[in-house]
């Protein structure tokens, strides 16, 4: 279940919401995934438009953080600009396993694009990411999973070492990733002549011939692999050297999506849908460009 609304008074009351709802107001530090790219911070929705809103009005000294995956927080009636910023990124940070951001101060913009393009770092050399574990958490090495590409070939995410893996787990039966596919075209065609990075959508519980009609018919023209999956009641991915891992100990909810770097180190992770997919060709491009070889 997504984080989605945290609010508090100073250090006086605190409450918490989980799900999908929409802002509550009850005092100046809240905290939500969501999205809107259009309108004031990126990568919030109606929840977190209306926090920043409520955070314009909010008395002197104020600030706002935002993270990717759409986490955000802000603190109003602080003693300094310097206290709101980390008051701001505390509260924020402690509802998201990403780095926040302050965007704003006083009700004025700070963030600027490079700052924001590069919130995924600092990016493992080889040499530190070799002792990483391996799991599913950031920072960790992903599972080697062994899929079959759309050309039908086998391929283990290993094979993909030195490019920047955008994974997604998803399934034609499930209203979200339905819901979400057509941002992820949009993010897709932004940056498909990026060789870079790779986009790899791996279904499961299904029959991957059904995932393709479902594509098929609404012109869906991500690149979708194998899992192996042959029907509902198969709930396991292949791995390389032969194992087998429960598909929900990768996709907790679906769908889940991890960016992967160079690597195969996790970079970014986030359970259920996005709806603001295309605002993160940014940090994609910005890995690709910055992650040592």
């Amino acid at each position: 279940m997504n984080r989605e609304v945290f609010s508090a008074r100073r250090a006086r009351s605190v409450s918490y919401v989980l799900g999908i709802a929409a802002a509550i107001a009850v005092g100046t530090i809240c905290a939500a995934p969501a999205a809107d790219p259009i309108a004031g911070p990126p990568l919030l929705g109606e929840a977190g438009m209306a926090g920043y809103r409520e955070y314009l009005e909010g008395d002197d000294h104020r600030a706002f953080a935002i993270a990717p995956g759409g986490a955000w927080a802000w603190v109003s009636d602080m003693p300094d600009p310097g206290v709101a910023e980390s008051e701001a990124i505390r509260a924020c940070s402690g509802f998201t396993d990403h780095r926040c951001l302050v965007y704003a101060v006083d009700g004025q913009v700070v963030l600027d694009e490079r700052t924001l393009a590069g919130a995924w770092t600092p990016y493992l050399s080889a040499g530190a990411a070799a002792t990483r574990p391996a799991g599913t958490r950031r920072t960790m090495r992903f599972p080697d999973l062994r899929v079959t590409d759309p050309a039908g070939r086998p391929l283990s995410l290993s094979d993909l070492h030195g490019r920047i893996v955008f994974l997604h787990f998803w399934g034609s039966w499930c209203p979200p990733c339905q819901v979400e596919f057509p941002e992820l075209q949009r993010l897709y065609d932004t940056l498909k002549a990026d060789d870079r990075i790779a986009f790899v959508l791996v279904q499961s519980r299904e029959d991957i011939e059904r995932s393709r009609l479902w594509a098929s018919r609404r012109d869906i023209t991500l690149p979708l692999f194998d899992s192996g999956a042959r029907g509902p009641s198969d709930h396991v991915f292949h791995l390389s050297d032969g194992d087998r891992i429960e598909d929900r100990l990768v996709a907790p909810l679906f769908p889940a999506t991890y960016v992967l770097d160079r690597h195969g180190i996790i970079m970014f992770s986030h359970f259920g849908p996005l709806p603001q997919w295309p605002e993160y060709a940014r940090f994609l491009r910005h890995a690709a460009e910055h992650t040592p070889r």
